[in-house]
């Protein structure tokens, strides 16, 4: 089952759920309009990995905003805020472990032949592929910058 039809199908279920499901109605909702829009906006249909991508920019987008109210000191809106990061993750492929990621960037790096911070786009365009969704890219540049200066 593809995770769109995943989405849709979970959306569904807490429609069923009426009351209790309501926050987690509002999130997969705006989960869903994001995938069409995106899917319109491009007049492509989304892939697997695409949808990850996307899954992964609104967590992103939460976590600033996270920030951004403990600056604030709104606690009820990084509470709502924490709760959408929470319906939205599920929806992510396990996450890797830190040596698994770790060997990834080394034979990316080995693959490309990068030797210097200058070959550092094209590790990451590789390594964006086959890790969308499973780790932080903000982590992951970090770790191949690191690699790369050595």
């Amino acid at each position: 089952m593809s995770i769109k039809a995943k989405i849709a199908e979970d959306t569904i279920a807490a429609m069923r759920l009426k009351d209790t499901g309501k926050d987690r109605l509002k999130t997969l909702r705006l989960l869903q309009a994001g995938i069409k829009q995106k899917e319109i906006d491009e007049r492509i249909v989304l892939n697997d990995m695409q949808v990850y991508a996307l899954i992964s920019k609104m967590i992103k987008q939460r976590k600033d905003s996270i920030s951004q109210f403990a600056k604030g000191n709104r606690q009820d809106l990084m509470d709502k805020e924490q709760q959408e990061i929470d319906i939205l993750k599920p929806y992510l492929p396990q996450p890797l472990s830190d040596e698994t990621l770790q060997q990834m960037i080394r034979q990316t790096i080995k693959k490309t032949g990068a030797t210097s911070l200058k070959d550092m786009g094209k590790v990451m365009g590789l390594l964006k592929d086959s890790i969308q969704g499973r780790a932080d890219m903000g982590n992951v540049s970090a770790k191949v910058k690191k690699l790369l200066s050595q």
